[in-house]
């Protein structure tokens, strides 16, 4: 079996698996037990479609086409994942502070 599409999550790619079987290509989803490995973090990488040898060929077209049909928040391109990133780096910033101030105290006495 090879891998047909590389999902960002479970949910993804039970859809994508879903819309391969929808077109007579039986597929695989894998990777639902290291899906939890994080806790509540999303583990990219390892949720993942796969498709039996004959099929990668046509899967892949019909991957692709799914890939480009979807809106750009899909994607990560959008303006809802920039508000995440600049959520997740204002929070890594306030985090180093309260590490650097903590070091700095312990340091000092």
């Amino acid at each position: 079996m090879l891998i047909a599409y590389r999902a960002k999550d479970l949910a993804e790619a039970h859809i994508v698996a879903g819309l391969l079987r929808a077109q007579g290509i039986e597929s695989h989803v894998g990777g639902h037990f290291l899906q939890g490995a994080l806790g509540e973090i999303g583990a990219a990488g390892f949720t993942n479609v796969h498709v039996e040898d004959e099929d990668y060929p046509r899967a892949r077209a019909i991957v692709t086409d799914y890939e480009q049909n979807q809106p750009d928040d899909a994607v990560g391109k959008g303006p809802l994942n920039h508000a995440v990133d600049r959520y997740a780096r204002g929070f890594l910033a306030v985090l180093l502070m309260v590490v650097v101030a903590w070091l700095l105290a312990g340091w000092l006495w």
